[in-house]
């Protein structure tokens, strides 16, 4: 028998495989010989700047939106620190591209698109060993947990599993913008089947072949992912993503209190909202107090930003009563007033006493696409 060497697991080819190490070919002569890696790069030493100059150049010659957003995927998938530093020096330019609205498409079209796995997928399979599969992924710093079950994927409804490019693009973002290393980013489907009729007869689809699940079994998953997760992660932060207002609103005020999470499309919608109301306030110089806003739609952002809107009011010394009925929504059955029938309860505090003209109600629901 042949002795061999173990190979390196910190050199050669498995740098080059590692998209986290990964340079490409700014390697240094040095850093070539230290690591292995001559021969297996091309003689030539090109800086990462000159790599992102070669990058650009291929983004802006496709023809599609969707075109780019492929090729930055797969640039991710081998080489991060380039990936991260064409996304930070053209910011503009690509933030539409790796999110919103080509994400959008993206998601659309997920199942057809795939080619290398990214993220983290826990199902109604997994239950009562997420914990142990939750071991599998090979980061053991996480310290920001998106996670989406992909029911209502920004403007477009139910994409099962396929809304897995939410939170991948969504953590591409918080380490652009805000610093935070990839390895601590953890994406997460939750998948709990679709209603989705067109994924569930594409024989393509990735996701698990049921429709949604609801109720105690649902209930037992999630809780099972945040305690595995807090377990694992201690101090880990969790946001909760594009999920429907059925669970949206319910699981958040389940467990605000004693879990690090947040929802973005309800608090991060709402801060952002109110900010730029505030902003508004100081150029025009009236008052937030002497404020009120009509909504057209009572979902996740628009409860959202009253929300916010009326913890800004409080904090102006504003009764919390007083300050909700600063805000009025009008949603697919019109305005929203109290003793209406069928009221949704994360509505409730927004629906208040108030004589309504029934025509005014079909003609605004008539409004409503």
């Amino acid at each position: 028998m042949i002795n061999q060497t173990p190979p390196n697991l910190h050199a050669g080819v498995k740098i080059l495989h590692d998209p986290v190490r990964n340079k490409g070919t700014a390697y240094t002569e040095a850093e070539r010989d230290a690591l292995k890696l001559r021969g297996l790069l091309p003689p030539r030493v090109h800086t990462m700047a000159e790599q992102e100059l070669r990058v650009l150049g291929n983004i802006r010659a496709k023809p599609t939106d969707l075109e780019r957003y492929l090729y930055l995927i797969a640039l991710q998938d081998r080489n991060e620190n380039l990936f991260y530093r064409v996304i930070m020096n053209h910011l503009e330019e690509m933030m539409p591209i790796i999110y919103t609205p080509t994400v959008g498409k993206a998601c659309q079209e997920f199942q057809h698109i795939y080619r290398k796995p990214r993220g983290f997928y826990v199902s109604m399979q997994d239950k009562g060993r997420v914990k142990e599969i939750l071991q599998n992924w090979p980061h053991k710093d996480t310290r920001i947990i998106v996670v989406t079950d992909g029911e209502r994927i920004l403007g477009l409804g139910d994409l099962g599993a396929d809304g897995m490019g939410i939170p991948i693009g969504k953590l591409a973002l918080y380490t652009a913008c805000a610093g935070i290393h990839p390895t601590q980013c953890l994406p997460v489907m939750l998948d709990v089947g679709t209603n989705n009729e067109e994924l569930l007869s594409d024989p393509l689809y990735n996701g698990l072949e049921r429709r949604r699940v609801r109720g105690k079994d649902y209930d037992e998953l999630f809780d099972e992912f945040i305690t595995a997760a807090k377990e694992l992660y201690p101090g880990v932060l969790i946001q909760i993503e594009d999920f429907g207002n059925t669970n949206a609103f319910r699981l958040l005020e389940q467990y605000r209190g004693n879990t690090c999470l947040f929802d973005d499309d309800i608090q991060g919608t709402g801060a952002v909202a109110v900010a730029g109301v505030i902003a508004a306030m100081r150029i025009t110089g009236g008052k937030l107090s002497e404020q009120k806003i009509l909504f057209l739609g009572a979902g996740e952002a628009g409860i959202g930003i009253a929300d916010v809107f009326v913890a800004a009011l409080k904090e102006a010394g504003m009764d919390e009563e007083k300050a909700r009925k600063h805000c009025w929504f009008v949603d697919s059955k019109g305005l929203l007033v109290a003793g209406r029938d069928n009221i949704a309860v994360h509505k409730e505090p927004y629906a208040h006493k108030h004589e309504v003209d029934e025509r005014f109600l079909q003609a605004a629901a008539r409004s409503i696409p």
